[in-house]
């Protein structure tokens, strides 16, 4: 059978696609950004393909010769009409898999008890399968409440509002219930729907076996880390307030966080047993499991994707590749290593995450928390502490390049008044020689763009010098 996955780079899909392989699946992924996938140790299994469901262009290779496909497309809700884009990618998404005689259609959307006084996020889920149907008849439509997993949102922010608030708040969103279910259950379901006819053009509710509170949840984290926290009564309920506190203390950008925070307004809980009679063989975890499987990936260095990869800042979306760019300013430190290019290359991709940024760490860290305060994306994460691939987010860098191991080219995420780049060139001169060379790039916008470079001209000088003669030590080191 072969098999059309829209939102292969995103959480989900980069997690169902080996698995898809291991049955025996021919997959087809369009994408937008074919170079996420390219250096994917599965990329030789799979078809991919450029294509973009926001415009009806070249959408009939993503389906030809397909006898189902996958709705697996989230905009994140990061962008100001992040209602309208899903809704235009479900509608050319469902008019091209008719057009191409797509059988049947599997989406993943949200769980939901009550349809009245949706947040503009669920609204949106809801709507993306009515579209679907609207083309083809055939869709199984999951609802899923919150997905635990090592690196979903989810996941994420309960795991740093647990361990970096001082106390629980008591706020009455954190009284709504909620039904969680782990991500190898997602996976699960999605991949057993594909030849389970009875699931055909149903809409199934999937969920653990837990209904709990959210302060419950967090009680419960907090107990399996060791940790014990009051609740406290907060007088301050503003959404946008709440937003921006969790935001300083998480990786989670404001926005999505905002997001997440306006749908625990209501219940979601699991109120059919639709799922239990079409999938016998599925017995999902229960929620403490949940989050030791979470924390034992993410001890483990085993993290297959996080969130942050198919979250892209709106302020960035339309960035344009640094070899297409004019105009650029760029300032440059050069030193040659008594290293091989192998290890050299391995000290470059441990930067960043946990083990910080070798030189000057804080003022990494500070900027960051700039970031943070002015409505950026502050201080990620990274999924592994050396890994790295094309399109992956690494703190406020994303990755725009990586030729193993001569380059790492990294594309700022930040808030900014230009754009910026941080690139990494290694040039063997002999067998134990290698030229190391950093530069930054920064293409500014108007007067303010060039003011804000020039000012910052001393510190970065600092930082790049500190960090090139940093990464020679660690690399002679290791050589010796």
């Amino acid at each position: 059978m072969r098999i059309t996955l829209s939102g292969a780079t995103g959480y989900i899909g980069l997690r169902l696609i080996p698995r898809l392989i291991e049955k025996g699946y021919k997959i087809k992924c369009p994408v937008r950004n074919p170079d996420f996938l390219i250096n994917r140790s599965f990329s030789k299994d799979i078809e991919i393909i450029k294509a973009d469901f926001t415009e009806e262009k070249k959408l009939d290779l993503s389906f030809e010769g397909s006898d189902m496909a996958y709705y697996l497309i989230h905009s994140m809700t990061d962008s100001p009409n992040f209602r309208k884009l899903e809704e235009t990618c479900a509608d050319n998404f469902g008019k091209y898999a008719r057009k191409n005689g797509v059988k049947k259609i599997i989406y993943l959307g949200g769980l939901v008890q009550n349809k009245e006084n949706l947040s503009e996020h669920m609204k949106s889920r809801m709507a993306v399968g009515e579209i679907l149907r609207s083309h083809v008849k055939n869709v199984v439509e999951f609802r899923a409440g919150i997905v635990i997993g090592s690196g979903s949102a989810s996941f994420e922010m309960i795991r740093y509002a647990s361990e970096r608030l001082p106390f629980i708040p008591s706020i009455s969103e954190l009284e709504s219930l909620c039904q969680p279910i782990g991500i190898r259950d997602v996976l699960s379901y999605l991949i057993s729907a594909i030849e389970k006819e009875e699931s055909n053009s149903k809409i199934i509710e999937i969920a653990g076996p837990d209904v709990l509170k959210y302060s419950e949840m967090m009680d419960i984290y907090l107990k399996i880390r060791g940790f014990k926290k009051r609740h406290i009564k907060c007088p301050i309920k503003n959404p946008k307030f709440c937003s921006k506190i969790l935001s300083l203390v998480s990786p989670l950008p404001q926005n999505l966080i905002l997001s997440l925070i306006e749908s625990l307004k209501l219940n979601s809980v699991k109120q059919s047993e639709l799922a239990e009679k079409i999938f016998p063989e599925i017995n999902p975890i229960d929620y403490k499991t949940q989050i030791q499987y979470a924390l034992r990936r993410i001890v483990g260095n085993q993290v297959e994707s996080v969130w942050s990869d198919s979250y892209i800042p709106h302020y960035v979306k339309h960035i344009k590749n640094l070899t297409e760019t004019e105009g650029v300013i760029n300032q440059s430190y050069k030193l040659t290593i008594n290293s091989n290019p192998q290890k050299i290359f391995k000290t470059i991709k441990s930067i960043g995450g946990e083990k910080g940024y070798l030189y000057a760490d804080f003022m990494w860290k500070l900027r960051a928390l700039i970031d943070k305060l002015i409505g950026g994306i502050g201080m990620r994460s990274r999924r592994h502490p050396e890994e790295l691939h094309i399109s992956e987010t690494l703190d406020f860098w994303r990755v725009e390049n990586l030729i193993e191991p001569k380059l790492l080219l990294l594309r700022a995420e930040m808030k900014l008044p230009g754009k910026g780049w941080l690139k990494f060139e290694l040039t063997p001169e002999n067998e134990n020689q290698t030229d190391l060379k950093i530069t930054a790039y920064f293409e500014p916008k108007g007067l303010f763009g060039y003011l804000y470079w020039y000012s910052l001209y001393p510190i970065h000088h600092i930082i790049f010098k500190g960090l090139i003669k940093k990464i020679k030590d660690i690399s002679e080191k290791s050589q010796n």
